[in-house]
């Protein structure tokens, strides 16, 4: 049942996150080496694995820096403990925020999480606080005229996705979103990809079963709020059930 994305213009502020290609492929590294680490080498038998290779890709991670982080995290080796942690809090406006991390200190970073939620007129919060209030979901951009809607709708339902979101992408081309439950995404994907479908984008996403609309001055606050927690080393995505209005977001 297809629907339109109300997230989308300010799920991760794209435009930012891909200006920084050093930092994602830092992070796709990290998150390679924790999988491996914990769960061994195989992709095939190892999901966390297979979904920080398949953002790898996304990224453009070439592929030796790949391989190598697998070896880091089979092989161990000191200062390479990375874990996952997750942080939840309220930014301005009420709105609830999640932040993933990868780290090997643990300490630190939620004392830099605590810092910039304050900073920002931001409430940090304890775990499990906001995070019942969003769905893990794997989510494909398939770019195509609106027009397609039934035709994509037919071929992601098809192939075992939860829904079909109209949406468009941060250069305003049209497109859905396609979600999927997080163990189905590797399958979907290939299956709009056999159907000749432009599939942009995969990733897995925290993503709000409610939005909370922001306007005002909480918008500009809200926003400088996820770029600093963008901005910090260990962290790896933003969420936020924010919606805001084309004519509020900055330009």
């Amino acid at each position: 049942m297809a629907g339109h994305n109300k997230w989308s213009k300010i799920k991760h502020r794209k435009k930012v996150v891909d200006k920084r290609r050093s930092k994602a492929w830092t992070m796709c590294s990290r998150a390679i080496i924790s999988a491996a680490r914990q769960g061994g080498p195989d992709p095939n038998f190892n999901f966390a694995l297979r979904a920080a290779m398949e953002e790898a890709r996304y990224h453009n991670v070439p592929l030796e820096n790949v391989e190598r982080a697998v070896k880091k995290g089979v092989g161990g080796g000191e200062g390479e403990n990375y874990e996952a942690v997750r942080y939840e809090g309220y930014g301005p406006g009420g709105v609830p925020v999640i932040v993933d991390a990868l780290t090997n200190n643990r300490a630190r970073t939620a004392g830099d999480m605590r810092l910039i939620f304050a900073d920002y007129e931001g409430k940090f919060g304890a775990a499990g606080c906001v995070s019942h209030q969003f769905d893990h979901k794997g989510r494909i951009f398939v770019k195509a005229p609106h027009a397609q809607e039934d035709s994509i709708i037919e071929a992601a339902l098809g192939a075992g996705a939860d829904d079909v979101l109209k949406s468009e992408d941060d250069g305003g081309i049209e497109g859905f979103d396609v979600l999927t439950d997080p163990t189905t995404l590797t399958q979907v994907k290939a299956a709009l990809v056999a159907a000749k479908l432009a599939v942009a984008e995969s990733s897995f996403e925290m993503i709000p079963q409610t939005t909370v609309a922001v306007t005002g001055p909480s918008v500009k606050a809200l926003l400088e709020l996820i770029e600093a927690l963008e901005d910090n080393e260990d962290v790896k995505k933003v969420f936020t059930a924010a919606e805001i209005a084309d004519a509020d977001l900055p330009e």
